[in-house]
C-alpha cells in the first residue's frame, strides 16, 4: 500500500495542464469562437455539463460513450473561459488572438489554483473526504447562483460575485476530475 501523502498542489497542477492542453487544442481548431458567447449562454454551457454528471451518477450509465471526467474538465474550461468573459465583455467576433487567449487562461488558471491553496489550507484537506456526487450538486448550486445573480444584474445585496463562484466551480471540478482519474 502507498502510504505517500497525496500532494494536492501538483495534482491541482495536473489536472490543469490536462485542460489547458485540450483549451490550445480547441483554439487551434474553433480559435476563441467563445467569444461571442453572452453570460446566460455560457451559464446555461455550465448547466448542461454539470446536469449531464449529475444524469450519469444517478442512473450509473451513459449512452454517450464519455464518462463524468470529460464533463469536469468542459466545466473547468468553461468556468475560465467564463472569468475571461467577465472581464473582457461578450463580442460579436472573435476579437482576441490564440496567444492572448492562453495568456489569459494561464492567468485564470493560476488564481483559480491560488485560490485552492489558500481554502485547502483553511479547509484542511476535507475535499479529499468528500464524494464526487456533492462537487456536481455544490457545482449545480453555484450555477444557480451565477443564473440568480445574473437575472439582478449582478447587484448582489452580500452575495459574492458571479466571478466568485466560476473559482468555485472550477475548483470543485478538479477535486472532481482527480478523484475519477483513472489510475
Amino acid at each position: 500500500m502507498n502510504s505517500e501523502k497525496p500532494n494536492t498542489e501538483q495534482e491541482f497542477k495536473d489536472v490543469m495542464a490536462e485542460c489547458r492542453t485540450l483549451f490550445v487544442k480547441k483554439l487551434h481548431d474553433y480559435s476563441a469562437s467563445w467569444r461571442i458567447l453572452r453570460p446566460q449562454s455560457l451559464t446555461d454551457q455550465l448547466f448542461i455539463k454539470a446536469k449531464r454528471i449529475r444524469s450519469i451518477e444517478i442512473k450509473h450509465c451513459s449512452k454517450i460513450d464519455e464518462g463524468i471526467r470529460p464533463e469536469f474538465i468542459a466545466l473547468i474550461n468553461y468556468g475560465i473561459i467564463g472569468l475571461i468573459q467577465l472581464e473582457k465583455g461578450f463580442t460579436d467576433t472573435v476579437d482576441i488572438s490564440n496567444d492572448e487567449a492562453i495568456n489569459l487562461y494561464d492567468r485564470f488558471a493560476n488564481e483559480a489554483l491560488q485560490l485552492m491553496l489558500k481554502k485547502n489550507h483553511d479547509y484542511d484537506e476535507a475535499w479529499r473526504s468528500m464524494r464526487v456526487s456533492s462537487y456536481t450538486d455544490f457545482i449545480l448550486t453555484k450555477i444557480q447562483r451565477v443564473k440568480e445573480l445574473e437575472d439582478i444584474n449582478g447587484n448582489a445585496l452580500v452575495s459574492e460575485g458571479i466571478d466568485a463562484n466560476y473559482m468555485d466551480i472550477i475548483n470543485y471540478a478538479v477535486f472532481g476530475a482527480i478523484k475519477t482519474y483513472d489510475k
